[in-house]
Formats: structure tokens, C-alpha cells, sequence
């Protein structure tokens, strides 16, 4: 099998010497590893000994130790290499001037999941913005799209629904990796960092995960499996719904329910193209705590047969207007907050266009009109592409 070379590997080999003598910073996570599976800051510390000064984390914590969304971090210290440990989903969710007044490099080594409402790729541009502002270099160590980097899918954000779970005007499926969403963030919000990516080495548009040779180790822990990814793009939306995504099951987002769903009444309405790709397994679960904690769900396993044809956004926004014609008295929005948004209901932050929600309620289902958005997009992004 091919084996691509990460960002963090291609550090040690080619760029560590344009780091000699620098204060470093790291924000990284458990899902930051070299190719003999090591952490980011065991490495950085390695091959640039005494130079490491400060650690960061995304949401969940740097050791990917907290599950759910705005479950805060706390700001920590790392005993083995004598460094604090700043959270960057906390009270502040972009590094503060007092820490970056410790470093003067920032590194940033994040495993993201190829779907916009990921927060890694936010917590990004809060860094970019900070680093711009202090006068600090910027490092993306760049990592795999597990998605590929070919396929696009969903409509474009809308500027008015911009959150945490959102930053930029990019479809669900961006087809970016998160050193080509530097470069995009860095250009479009002309933040003017002094920002530079380590490329992949043998990376190709058209891989999926499962074609890198790399191991997966989850980058948030319900992201347990490159599966879980390649549902991610449609599956997230019950984040914004009364229906479970899985969270307090083995398997979350591929196993989703609830107690009053008729699984096999919606599968009978769902069309043949929209379940291409894929195979709904009828299934029941008891999820451990999350929505329903401890109540019988009816719901489905979606097994992906063929990423090349299953497209999870449609399928998703499909399987929610069967739900929405079968049990609508039973179905509801989940109420705010959701990732520090406190007035917009979370799934329009999630859909990034409130009228496809509203289309929803009034019974008016959405067609899947974004196609020539979608062919505007792959033209604008192409100045942004590291990789062909």
C-alpha cells in the first residue's frame, strides 16, 4: 500500500533547520503522530531540543480527554518538558498575547476530518489571527484529507451563519486539507500571516484514508475510525436535531436513532440514488449518555460500501425529510447554545443556509440545487491547492 509522508515526518527530514534557534509553540492533540506513532511534542522536542516552550490544544483538550461540545479545558503544565499547556477551548478559544509573547514560532499539527463544521480549522484561523497581530510565524505541519481532496459536496456556508462551526464560505465537504484551509483563511480574511505549510509527501487528490498506508488515531473521541468520517459530512446534522448521533455508542455517527423512529417506513421512502454507495442497517441501540441516555433507539447502522459513489450530506438531508414526513409531532430542533452560539438555532449553523431549515419546516423538502455553486467553488479554490 502507498504510504504518504505526514507534515510532522517531513519536519524532521527537511525543515527542522529553518527552526534552529526559535521558541516554538505546538498546538497539536493525541491524533498528531509520526509515522513510528510518536506525539507531535515528543518529536519537536527531539530533533529541536530546548526549544519547545509552549503546548496548545484544540476543543477536547490536547489529550483528546473531553467528549462532548463546550465541555471546556482547562490550562495545564506539562511535567516532562516543562511547559505550560494552553487551552484554546476555554474561556479564550485563540491564544492570548501572553502566550504567544513565550514563542516565536507557532506549529500547528491537527489531524482535520475534510467537513466545515470541524472546529480544528476554526481554532486554526483564531491562531492565524493572533499570530498575525503579535508578529509570529505560523507552521502547518499538513496532515491527510480522509475524504480526498477530489469530491466536493453541500452548499456553500452563508456569511451571516460564520461560527465556530463554520469560518469560512466552504462547502460541508470542502476537498481541503488543513494546510490548503490555512492558505484560504490566510488570503480571504487578508490577515497577512507570515504562514507556511510542510507539504504531504505522496499524497494524491483521490485518497481516501484507507489508501495512505498512514494509522488513523481518533482526532476527537467520537471520531473513533476513518468510517466515522466518511459519514461525518451528512451524520453531524442530527447535532442540531432531537435524533441521536451515536454519541454513547461504540460507533457514533454511523449508528444514529431515536425512541420513535419507524426505521423500515423511512427506508421505504428513501430513493435508490440517495442511498447509493451505502446500506442502512435496520438496528436498535441504548446510547450510555448523550441524547436518550440509557432509552431504546430505533435507528440505523449506515455501512459504506463505496466511497466513490455515496455522497453523505444528501443522504443525511434525505434521511431527515423521511423523518420529518413520518414524525414530525415527535421530531424538534435542538434549542441553543451550541458552540458558544447562543441565539441561532444550531442546525442553521450546522446547514450554514437557514432556508434550507425553513424549507424543512413549512414541508417544503429542498432539492439538492447547489451543483453550479459547487463547479464555481472547484474553480476559485484552485490558486489554494498543494497537491494534484
Amino acid at each position: 500500500m502507498h504510504r504518504v509522508c505526514p507534515g510532522l515526518d517531513v519536519l524532521k527530514e527537511e525543515y527542522r533547520k529553518k527552526l534552529k534557534g526559535c521558541r516554538l509553540g505546538l498546538l497539536s492533540n493525541q491524533g498528531s503522530l509520526d509515522l513510528r506513532l510518536r506525539s507531535a511534542e515528543a518529536v519537536v522536542s527531539e530533533i529541536l531540543p530546548g526549544q519547545l516552550k509552549a503546548l496548545f490544544g484544540p476543543q477536547h483538550g490536547h489529550g483528546g480527554e473531553d467528549q462532548d461540545n463546550m465541555v471546556e479545558t482547562d490550562h495545564s503544565f506539562d511535567p516532562s518538558l516543562h511547559v505550560p499547556v494552553f487551552s484554546l477551548y476555554s474561556r479564550d478559544r485563540e491564544p492570548m498575547p501572553e502566550m504567544l509573547d513565550l514563542i516565536d514560532v507557532l506549529l500547528i499539527d491537527l489531524q482535520d476530518v475534510g467537513t466545515r463544521v470541524y472546529t480544528f480549522s476554526s481554532t486554526m484561523l483564531a491562531c492565524l489571527r493572533a499570530a498575525a497581530r503579535a508578529g509570529k510565524r505560523v507552521v502547518v505541519l499538513d496532515r491527510p484529507n480522509p475524504l480526498g481532496g477530489e469530491i466536493v459536496e453541500g452548499n456553500l456556508l452563508k456569511p451571516e451563519l460564520y461560527s465556530f462551526v463554520g469560518s469560512y464560505s466552504l462547502p460541508m465537504r470542502h476537498g481541503l486539507t488543513i494546510g490548503e484551509m490555512a492558505l484560504v483563511f490566510n488570503r480571504v480574511f487578508d490577515m497577512g500571516c507570515d504562514l507556511d505549510i510542510v507539504a504531504l509527501k505522496g499524497w494524491r487528490r483521490s485518497m481516501i484514508w484507507q489508501e495512505t498506508g498512514l494509522r488513523w488515531f481518533m482526532p476527537s473521541p467520537n471520531m473513533p475510525l476513518p468510517e466515522t468520517a466518511q459519514v461525518y459530512p451528512g451524520q453531524v446534522l442530527w447535532e442540531g436535531t432531537n435524533i441521536s448521533e451515536g454519541r454513547g455508542t461504540c460507533r457514533p455517527f454511523e449508528m444514529f436513532g431515536a425512541p420513535f423512529l419507524d426505521t423500515a417506513s423511512i427506508l421505504k421512502g428513501l430513493g435508490d440514488k440517495e442511498q447509493e454507495g451505502t446500506v442502512l442497517q435496520e438496528i436498535s441501540f441504548r446510547p450510555t449518555f448523550h441524547k436518550w441516555q440509557g432509552q431504546l433507539c430505533m435507528g440505523f447502522m449506515l455501512h459504506v460500501i463505496n466511497p466513490a459513489t455515496y455522497r453523505p450530506y444528501a443522504l443525511s438531508l434525505a434521511l431527515l425529510r423521511e423523518i420529518l414526513n413520518l414524525h414530525r409531532a415527535s421530531f424538534s430542533w435542538k434549542e441553543p447554545p451550541y458552540e458558544y452560539e447562543y441565539e441561532r438555532l444550531p442546525i442553521d449553523l450546522i446547514l450554514g443556509d437557514s432556508e434550507l431549515r425553513e424549507g424543512f419546516d413549512k414541508g417544503v423538502i429542498p432539492e439538492l440545487f447547489w451543483n453550479d455553486e459547487l463547479e464555481d467553488y472547484l474553480e476559485w479554490r484552485k490558486p489554494y491547492l498543494l497537491y494534484e
